[in-house]
């Protein structure tokens, strides 16, 4: 478990980048034999693109870093549950293991509203180890949305 607690220090680190932009303070990266390959922060707002989630552009830059689609031996790490979108990219690109710190009760996709990678329907099933520095995550989270709801207060 200390191993992926060292990657989700990680991740942090990128979902704070996205809290200084404004963003949703998301940070995900991809491994591969031990190490990170891509990254990525939740850029929704500053590139006007709902696909823009951390997940997407931390594979994007695995894909690009292996030249190839196939992440077969790779783990995805995100500080909050994939949602159905980053669940799916990371089905078709053959993740092995997602980890992940917080729970999302409005957009989860591995397991707390759906659990996509783990559906035996699909040619292709990824092993999930959720709760890696859950309060911590959680906390950040919280603060963010609070500050957004104080922005907005002082504005009225």
């Amino acid at each position: 478990m200390s191993r992926y607690h060292d990657y989700m220090e990680v991740a942090i680190e990128e979902a704070k980048r996205a809290y200084a932009k404004n963003e949703v303070p998301v940070g995900a990266l991809v491994v591969f034999n031990s190490k990170i390959i891509g990254r990525g922060f939740n850029q929704t707002e500053s590139l006007h693109d709902a696909t823009a989630h951390a997940e997407i552009i931390a594979l994007s830059a695995a894909y690009n870093y292996l030249n190839d689609w196939r992440l077969e031996e790779c783990i995805l790490v995100s500080t909050l549950e994939p949602c159905p979108m980053c669940a799916g990219a990371a089905m078709l690109s053959r993740i092995k293991t997602i980890v992940y710190g917080a729970k999302d009760s409005k957009f989860g996709a591995c397991g707390s509203i759906l659990n996509i990678p783990e559906e035996r329907k699909f040619n292709h099933n990824i092993e999930i180890i959720s709760g890696v520095m859950e309060e911590e995550i959680a906390s950040m989270m919280k603060q963010f949305f609070k500050d957004i709801r104080d922005k907005k207060e002082r504005i009225n």
